[in-house]
């Protein structure tokens, strides 16, 4: 009885950070596969890590109950207040200022995804209340490396070996589809979609890479920077080049916070530039020997400077002849047999890009597409008809695409944002300014118009144009003030985990850079990853406040106990 009463205690003490673990670990790791529709016709649909998710707001409601948790943390009175602004957005659009009827459908979708904010922000909270010491801190951070690495292992599989893909690329694929990607595609792992992996990376890698040059062990230098190196052949995968800019931007921002706790100036700057520069090293030589299709992802740049362009095709068509000699001497194939019954995907911009396995090569550039489309597929509308008895049919014509001029000069990726998606947030911010339009309305193109998918590729102008400049501000204050946290728990002479804080800085900044081109905060799996991240930062912070507290009230204590010894020692020499 006595042992179970142990048991109870230990669970009780502990289910927090169990769960926190858990959570942090499985919303990565395990696929979107689909259990039940939320709302009928819409791409986001329930799954089990909503489940899991829901259980943990009931654990952490009783635990706020039984008075085991303190509300000391400012972010989440932050949370809150954005939180109330994203309600108060959707009344506005649901009443007062409307832009989209009043059905349950609409209001449904609406509501839906100020849920789902909310429940993102559940891993700030599980995470900041499990951790209540430097032990909890170290758990939590091995669940992020072994995730890391896990996460890793089955993107290589996937890449050679043809485990299954589930992707929310479209309506059909969200539906738990299983695919399998061609040899050219990005890899996604064990995420919805490429780009919302290589904003993970990003995250993970800056800090990774903080504790890898933080480490006093040889072994666990070699074992974290093993960590970061197969992560980094992971994001180059995806091809991203967002994200990529965005991590070296957060390794920047790492290197040199670092490189301010060396002593004195010149030590500063040696350390720092000689990091930086290996840094930039290996991410070339992995650029190089992995990156083909990050590196034609970059090409666009060039179309301004003609000869720079011709170089680099000559290079790259040079490069890609010997890694196919390269290939054939070495008997490099895929052993196993493509999958029956599943569907070759390889996440390609639309249907208009090409879904063969080998890469084109070509030795001039072709002007009479955008850069990222390889194959011209027409496009198909129905036409009506008219018979001899009147009666009015629909068939199928296939036309020839038109680009327009910011595909041809930028490339079709960047044409979507800049032709539709970017223009509709900025509309939606001035449909109302200080709540903006509602979640979920800023692609729609009548008020009657019930999309099925949102995005808009731009973190801010997303939060801007569904939630106007109320919800931005207090959005985006959250994200400051954990910064300002960070910054300061990296200021204290506590440095046992200085590295925590500035891996975290790191992480944000890049994931602030990624978030002018990707939704990353409204994706889930990367959302859920950040906030709990966030969570385990601030928690170091207050638990680095307590151990100055007690330092100090045991340094206070101990120098009135001194001066009192003194005050007697006097009084004895006076008597006699």
């Amino acid at each position: 009885m006595t042992s179970l009463k142990k048991v109870f205690s230990w669970l009780d003490t502990n289910i927090l950070l169990l769960i926190s673990g858990f959570l942090i670990a499985f919303i990565p790791l395990y696929p979107k596969i689909p259990l039940a529709d939320l709302v009928p016709g819409y791409i986001v649909r329930l799954r089990l890590e909503d489940l899991f998710v829901f259980f943990a707001i009931l654990v952490w409601f009783v635990q706020v109950l039984r008075h085991k948790i303190k509300w000391r943390s400012i972010i989440f009175w932050l949370i809150i207040v954005y939180l109330l602004v994203g309600l108060l957005s959707v009344l506005s659009a649901v009443f007062f200022l409307p832009s989209m009827p009043m059905e349950l459908l609409h209001i449904g979708k609406t509501g839906l995804h100020w849920m789902r904010y909310l429940e993102y922000f559940v891993l700030f909270g599980l995470t900041f209340s499990a951790v209540k010491s430097k032990k909890d801190v170290q758990i939590i951070i091995n669940v992020f490396v072994l995730t890391t690495l896990a996460i890793v292992v089955y993107g290589y599989g996937q890449r050679f070996h043809y485990w299954p893909v589930f992707s929310t690329m479209n309506r059909e694929f969200s539906k738990g589809v299983r695919l399998y990607l061609t040899e050219n595609a990005r890899v996604q792992s064990t995420f919805a979609g490429h780009y919302d992996l290589a904003a993970y990376l990003v995250i993970v890698l800056n800090l990774i890479l903080a504790m890898a040059y933080k480490q006093t062990k040889s072994w666990k230098k070699i074992w974290f920077h093993l960590v970061h190196l197969v992560g980094l052949w992971l994001l180059i995968m995806t091809a991203s080049r967002v994200s990529f800019v965005a991590y070296i931007a957060g390794v920047a921002v790492v290197i040199f916070l670092l490189a301010s706790e060396q002593p004195t100036f010149l030590t500063k700057l040696k350390w720092g530039v000689t990091r930086f520069t290996l840094t930039l090293l290996l991410i070339g030589v992995m650029m190089l020997q992995f990156g083909v299709d990050m590196q034609d992802r970059f090409l666009h740049v060039l179309r301004g400077y003609p000869q720079a362009e011709q170089s680099y095709l000559a290079f790259n068509n040079w490069q890609n002849d010997v890694t196919r000699q390269v290939k054939l001497a070495l008997n490099l194939k895929k052993k196993k047999e493509t999958p029956d019954n599943w569907i070759a995907v390889d996440n390609s911009l639309d249907e208009v890009l090409s879904k063969t396995d080998e890469r084109p090569v070509l030795d001039k550039p072709d002007r009479t597409r955008p850069d990222d489309v390889y194959t011209d597929v027409p496009v198909t509308i129905k036409v009506a008809t008219q018979s001899a008895d009147g009666t009015i049919e629909y068939i199928s014509v296939k036309t020839e695409r038109t680009w327009s001029e910011n595909a041809m000069k930028y490339g079709l990726s960047v044409a979507i944002r800049l032709d539709t998606l970017w223009p509709n947030a900025i509309q939606g911010f001035k449909h109302n300014p200080l709540l903006g339009k509602g979640y979920g309305t800023l692609n729609k193109e009548t008020f009657q118009h019930f999309t099925e998918a949102e995005s808009t590729d731009n973190n801010f102008l997303r939060v801007l144009g569904e939630t106007g400049l109320l919800g931005f501000i207090s959005f985006y204050s959250i994200i400051i003030c954990a910064l300002f946290l960070a910054y300061k728990l990296h200021q204290s002479d506590n440095t046992y985990y200085s590295f925590l804080s500035i891996g975290f800085i790191g992480a944000t900044v890049g994931l602030l850079i990624n978030a002018l081109y990707i939704d990353v905060f409204a994706a889930s799996k990367v959302a859920f990853t950040y906030w709990a991240l966030t969570g385990l930062v601030i928690a170091l912070y207050y638990l680095d406040q307590d151990r100055k507290i007690c330092k100090g009230t045991f340094l206070k204590k101990k120098f009135q106990e001194f001066t009192q010894k003194i005050k007697n020692k006097l009084c004895l020499s006076n008597k006699s």
